[in-house]
């Protein structure tokens, strides 16, 4: 029975499947002296990986992200460049025996690190060990004005669904809403849905429906799973009022809702064309 392979040697296939010879070998000794307990040499080949490796997509096969799901569950690096993978494999190099030595250089990796090196940074989260270390650093990143910065942390990234704490969790939604950043890929945006972020969105609805100003259709995504009547009340109001894919949104939310009132008003909306939400996810101010 063959093993299953890690995120690194994922990575390392990956790469020497896409980089020239040159910018191969570069890396593989780089990722040596890491090994070895380098940490300068993490340092400066971090910074250096772009000009190295170039920043081409990485263009994953469905056999390769199969095989990203394999290694981690919920690991989906499909929207990866080569030079970001770079970088994280040289950060899964670095031994890490003691957790605070670890994250004490982590930490100066963050405070130097430009856009890039951020995305790149958050984005290897769920692949670092002592993942529950880097909590408050996710935490902060939420509250981060860079949205590719993010973003790296709220798409496609299982670390905040299964680290993140119920408060923090529900303002990684609510900033996705503040900026713009679709739900959809937000991993665990179903199973995390909780009845403190319904009245959360419920009362930011309020208030930008009372500065006539529109909620995007998403927001009613986690509502559905724990409406109460107030949520339920604006979901009915939104397949009156809403837009076409307004009320499409709001039966999507329905559909996923337990209150006794919501068969009744699906059934008068039978009439409502079908959507996704990964669709209504496509749609922007």
């Amino acid at each position: 029975m063959s093993q299953t392979p890690t995120p690194a040697d994922c990575l390392r296939t990956w790469l020497a499947q896409r980089l020239p010879a040159g910018p191969s070998k570069w890396l593989d000794d780089q990722c040596a002296k890491v090994v070895a307990g380098n940490v300068q040499t993490l340092f400066l080949a971090f910074g250096l990986v772009p000009r190295k490796t170039g920043k081409a997509d990485l263009a994953l096969t469905s056999t390769e992200l199969a095989q990203a799901a394999e290694a981690r569950p919920g690991w989906y690096p499909r929207d990866w460049s080569v030079d970001q993978a770079a970088r994280t494999l040289l950060l899964l190099q670095l031994p890490a025996p003691d957790a605070a030595a670890y994250v004490g250089t982590l930490d100066q990796m963050f405070a130097a690190g430009e856009v890039g090196e951020l995305v790149a940074l958050y984005q290897a989260l769920p692949l670092l060990p002592h993942p529950a270390a880097h909590v408050w650093r996710a935490r902060e990143c939420v509250r981060t004005n860079m949205k590719a910065v993010f973003t790296a942390l709220a798409h496609h990234n299982p670390y905040p669904s299964e680290q993140l704490d119920e408060a923090s969790w529900n303002q990684l939604i609510l900033k996705c809403l503040f900026v713009g950043v679709a739900l959809d890929p937000v991993v665990g945006i179903d199973e995390r849905s909780n009845a403190i972020l319904t009245r959360m969105l419920t009362d930011y609805a309020h208030e930008r429906w009372a500065a006539k100003r529109m909620v995007l259709p998403e927001l009613w995504r986690p509502v559905g799973h724990h409406a109460d009547d107030v949520a339920v009340a604006d979901l009915e109001k939104v397949l009156t009022t809403g837009t076409t894919i307004e009320r499409q949104a709001a039966v999507l939310a329905l559909r996923s809702s337990k209150h006794p009132n919501a068969a009744e008003i699906l059934r008068r909306a039978a009439h409502v064309e079908p959507a996704t939400w990964a669709e209504i996810a496509e749609f922007r101010v």
